[in-house]
């Protein structure tokens, strides 16, 4: 018997690594009935990041309403479900337990399969969503915790060829926001500025020529950091617009050189950039750009923006792929705050 016995095939998806409580309905693995998200960022904003334990409060207070709500606008009830999906990695241990308890649940008084998802592969499928994804393909997954570069010989397969040694794009991102006193999240306004200014200040591209599809960001958030505290002691009034442009058009081309040559090494199809800092609209136009003039054959997949942050969509969409390959968990299944991909030795 197939995993998929109903005949209309719908997963309920829970998604809760971060600060973002989600759920929704996907039915056949590319049709989104609903969606709820219930954003923690005004509460965390004050302390200028996500602090776990408030968000794994938050996570326990709107889990049944996001539940409750997504049943309600997919116009189903738990009888016509086929599974009920749920992030287990990464994130932070505490709001992963939080959703993982919602879904066996919700399984166990349904007599439903549960299917456990990875977050990055989340991201990932939520291009699914913009067109169907062929393969082989590259991904490029760029978040506030995660940098990497993940080959797909097939769907389900995932190997990362790079990674970021040290900080994601995004927390770089979030760090010299705080510098320059904007409030978190920080990198659309970070992205707005730098279409309001030129790169005067020539910051580093770590690691962009080595060979080698790794990133680094740290030596980048501290050399921003050192310019402007010694402006501060000079008493020297920055550009904040040419900051803003020059610390983007820095990660900008790091990301953008390693995805190409990374996408000619491992011929593919097409090229999938998701997670947070994909909605970023500089990078956007640049690797879209990049692709048109060095990879006409290779299709550019970007999901639409209200997919690019944390969302129970993507999850339910990836658990599709989890089901069909019989993927499936029982009442043992636990968080694990540090799942990753495999990595291929360069």
């Amino acid at each position: 018997m197939t995993f998929f016995y109903k005949e209309r095939k719908l997963i309920l998806a829970i998604e809760s690594s971060c600060d973002e409580t989600s759920v929704a309905v996907i039915e056949n693995g590319d049709l989104i009935l609903s969606n709820i998200v219930a954003s923690q960022v005004k509460s965390h904003r004050r302390f200028g990041g996500v602090v776990p334990e408030v968000a794994s409060r938050h996570h326990v207070e709107q889990i049944t309403l996001c539940i409750e709500d997504a049943l309600i606008e997919a116009k189903i009830e738990p009888d016509d479900l086929s599974g009920v999906a749920v992030t287990y990695g990464p994130g932070l241990v505490g709001a992963l337990l939080i959703g993982i308890s919602a879904a066996k649940a919700f399984a166990w008084a349904h007599d439903l399969p549960l299917i456990p998802v990875n977050h990055m592969a989340g991201h990932i499928y939520a291009a699914h969503f913009v067109e169907p994804l062929q393969f082989p393909l590259m991904a490029l997954l760029v978040s506030g915790g995660h940098t990497e570069l993940v080959y797909m010989k097939e769907t389900g397969s995932f190997e990362i060829i790079g990674e970021t040694r040290d900080d994601a794009a995004g927390e770089a991102y979030d760090k010299i926001g705080r510098v320059l006193g904007l409030s978190y999240p920080s990198g659309k306004e970070i992205d707005t500025l730098a279409h309001l200014g030129q790169d005067t200040y020539h910051f580093p591209r770590a690691m962009m020529k080595e060979d080698n599809y790794d990133f680094s960001f740290s030596g980048l958030k501290s050399s921003f950091i050192n310019t402007v505290h010694n402006a501060q002691q000079r008493e020297e009034v920055l550009n904040i617009e040419n900051l803003a442009a020059s610390f983007q058009a820095s990660v900008i081309d790091v990301l953008v050189e390693k995805t190409i040559r990374a996408c000619k090494e491992y011929p593919v199809k097409q090229l999938v950039m998701a997670g947070g800092v994909a909605a970023n609209q500089g990078l956007r136009e640049r690797l879209s750009q990049a692709i048109a003039d060095e990879l006409p054959e290779t299709t550019f997949i970007v999901p639409p923006l209200r997919l690019c942050g944390d969302n129970a969509a993507m999850i339910g969409a990836a658990a599709f792929v989890e089901a069909e390959k019989g993927h499936l968990a029982d009442a043992h299944l636990n968080a694990d705050p540090s799942l990753s991909f495999k990595t291929i030795s360069q």
